[in-house]
């Protein structure tokens, strides 16, 4: 019998094995990228670094011996030092989160009238522990996880001598500090820049925004718990956004994250950046006894001055320059007489110009807004000591009255504020370029 070729046949199996194949190329490509992309993914995951986490804190003893004791995830290399005047205990370790209840560290116990905790620099947190004595650090260490138990950081305070305590600080200078660990031998590590937007070319109105307070310096602290650090940065955040919309300023912002930025570094990023306007953001508050007698709120501004417009901005001069202070850093040394006669000398025309955006910023606010105070008020405020940069600081309302507290956390007072702000800038540069043309 003759073999007879079916062409339909052929055709038919000959579709058949090659549809199979591209089925079986396509399945085995899928499964080897997925199989690829989850190993990476596996990779990825088994080599992500965890945050250490803080869970808990807790201070034993009495006005003579305390013990701070603080859970921790895992195991830290920590540094402690101490300063006077006032007295404090800093704890320096890498970056932690810190998952305390709202209100830890505020209420006194033994030695302790307070401790705060927060981002200090980036990759690196701070508690700086307020001591109503002098006092040595005679045990700094961290023990690590043990089974079910985590790790722990504990610190033994001792009350002692202003002699001693001094000449502890001698040593502590020599020996930089009590650390967990033994010293290693590294490079330096190069220092964070704040990113710059200068541009030569670019001829706009550079704009520096500075969010006040932040990391371990909390700032004011509202009626319902509101910060003023969160709030203030949240404000910033928004103005930031609504000055790059209208494309007529470039705008830089001295922290963009919860982190503490020294006073004096605030005003050298302002000079760096060669800004044309400096604007320092902050929320006032008040004693509770103060409180209950009347009910501050609203909106000031505030320009530099040696003497103080009135005792109130005297007062909020004090504790705004006491930031450093509270992030446990050490006060510079006064400079020397000839540099501070040559920097007022500077600041004298600087101040017209921060004078001039003050009253415009006044104007602009004025049923807009609800204001503290009707006038321009100054003080000695460090952050605004820029010889050559006309700088202001904004309060924005007081977190102490329950209705300014409830404004600046709504982004429909913010957006409004911020509108605000915008109309006294735009003001601000016009007049500018009408006195001095060229």
């Amino acid at each position: 019998m003759k073999y007879r070729h079916n062409s339909s046949l052929y055709g038919f199996f000959s579709f058949f094995f090659f549809r199979s194949s591209i089925f079986f190329l396509i399945t085995f490509i899928l499964m080897s990228t997925t199989t690829s992309a989850w190993a990476k993914s596996t990779v990825a995951k088994s080599t992500v670094v965890k945050t250490t986490v803080a869970n808990s804190a807790r201070l034993g003893g009495d006005a003579k011996r305390m013990t701070f004791a603080v859970n921790l995830s895992k195991k830290v290399a920590i540094k402690v030092f101490t300063l006077a005047k006032p007295y404090r205990v800093i704890i320096d370790l890498p970056e932690v989160k810190f998952h305390f209840p709202s209100g830890y560290g505020r209420k006194a116990k033994g030695l302790v009238s307070a401790y705060r905790y927060g981002l200090f620099a980036p990759g690196k947190s701070r508690i700086v522990i307020d001591v109503k004595h002098p006092v040595l650090v005679t045990k700094a260490q961290v023990i690590d996880v043990s089974g079910d138990k985590p790790a722990r950081m504990e610190i033994i305070l001792v009350k002692t001598t202003k002699e001693k305590f001094t000449l502890n600080q001698a040593k502590q200078n020599l020996g930089k500090g009590m650390s967990s660990q033994k010293p290693e031998t590294k490079k330096p590590a190069s220092k964070t820049k704040t990113k710059d937007a200068t541009s030569k070319e670019d001829p706009r109105p550079m704009i520096v925004i500075d969010p006040g307070h932040g990391g371990v310096d909390p700032g004011a602290i509202g009626s319902k718990g509101t910060l003023e650090k969160k709030v203030v940065l949240m404000f910033s955040r928004r103005l930031r956004k609504q000055l790059l919309a209208t494309g007529l300023y470039r705008v830089t912002m001295t922290r963009d994250i919860d982190t503490y930025i020294p006073l004096h570094d605030r005003v050298k990023i302002g000079r760096r950046n060669k800004a044309s306007l400096f604007i320092s953001i902050h929320a006032d508050s008040i004693s509770k006894k103060r409180r209950r007698r009347n009910s501050v709120r609203g909106s000031s501004i505030y320009i530099l001055s040696n003497k103080a417009s009135d005792a109130e901005a005297k007062a909020l001069a004090a504790l705004e320059n006491r930031s450093d202070i509270i992030a446990g850093i050490e006060l510079p040394e006064s400079q020397n007489p000839v540099t501070n006669i040559l920097i007022d000398l500077a600041q004298r025309e600087t101040n017209k110009l921060s004078y001039m955006f003050a009253k415009l910023q006044l104007k602009q606010m004025r049923g807009a807004v609800k204001l503290h105070g009707y006038r321009t008020r100054s003080a000695g405020f460090r952050v605004l000591k820029a010889p050559d940069t006309p700088s202001v600081l904004l309060e924005l309302g007081y977190l102490s009255s329950i209705h300014d507290e409830k404004n600046l956390k709504s982004p429909k007072w913010q957006k409004k504020m911020g509108k605000v702000l915008l109309k006294s800038i735009e003001a601000y540069f016009t007049q500018q370029v009408a006195v001095d043309p060229y």
